[in-house]
């Protein structure tokens, strides 16, 4: 099948090598950074210079992008040059009303859309190992899935476009939340003046032992704040789309504002490029 790839960062470098791995013929838009996709090209995918380039040769095109408003302009490039029969794949976490938006655009013209966030990081994008939750028409869903098996091995279908982006807006949520309740966690034993890694070997024999404690904490011990490998900026990004998720259903309570205050503050004091594990630094403590 033909694969067109817009986003060949952390995650869609992986993903795109997985699905050359698997036979596909992949086309990358080409970008300012050139590091991923050369090696791309260097394992046998094609680049287009352009939009239109990228839809004559895709039968599938995947966006890999960062946020809705880049999701549009992509779309907005893309659309002129669709046809039918085409599907098109959001695999970014945004806003499920674009998603909803850009499906209900692209049904006149007999071109499918699906969101298929993911669930996983760069080292389990390039092990095709990711999680997808997926939004999208039975039928896309049904055409979709074997290719969405390349580069995943849990995969949900949720219902159509946009369920699946509410799924990983729900699930971020729980993220951002635990990533928020650690860094506070900490700091307060810090104030206490306990031993970091005293309370850290305990915590991992009680229920709090999570994924986000082992990756914020363990590296921390020795030094290492960038253990969790996720932008402040993005997880303030998606907290904000979660929090309009949730006052749409009647559900923007106190501890929604809490999380979202929690990045806002790490934001104001310009730590936005830095990785969420960062918010163990003193210097983002928002009651120091």
């Amino acid at each position: 099948m033909r694969i067109g790839l817009i986003g060949a960062g952390f995650m869609g470098h992986g993903m795109a090598a997985n699905l050359l791995k698997h036979g596909h013929a992949v086309t990358v838009l080409g970008h300012r950074n050139r590091a991923p996709v050369e090696d791309l090209v260097a394992k046998g995918a094609k680049e287009a210079a352009h939009h239109q380039a990228l839809a004559d040769g895709s039968d599938i095109i995947i966006l890999c992008v960062s946020a809705a408003e880049v999701v549009d302009q992509n779309m907005a490039a893309l659309t002129p040059h669709m046809r039918r029969g085409q599907i098109i794949l959001d695999a970014g976490t945004t806003d499920p009303a674009t998603t909803r938006i850009h499906a209900s655009k692209l049904k006149p013209l007999g071109v499918a859309y699906a969101d298929i966030p993911l669930t996983g990081g760069p080292e389990q994008a390039a092990q095709g190992e990711l999680g997808v939750l997926c939004g999208a028409e039975p039928e896309t869903f049904e055409a979709i899935e074997p290719l969405l098996k390349c580069f995943a091995t849990t995969i949900r279908h949720f219902g159509p476009p946009g369920t699946g982006h509410t799924a990983k807006l729900i699930s971020n949520y729980l993220v951002t939340g635990m990533a928020a309740l650690v860094a506070d966690s900490f700091a307060a034993a810090r104030a206490a003046n306990l031993d970091w890694r005293d309370l850290y070997e305990v915590m991992l024999n009680g229920s709090g032992n999570s994924g986000v404690l082992r990756k914020m904490v363990a590296p921390a011990l020795d030094g290492d704040l960038d253990g969790y490998r996720f932008a402040i900026a993005n997880a303030a990004k998606d907290i904000g789309y979660y929090a309009n998720l949730a006052e749409h259903m009647g559900r923007k309570g106190p501890l929604v504002e809490a999380v979202v205050d929690c990045y806002a503050q790490a934001l104001a004091k310009g730590a936005g490029t830095r990785n969420v594990s960062n918010l163990l630094d003193p210097s983002l403590d928002p009651v120091s």
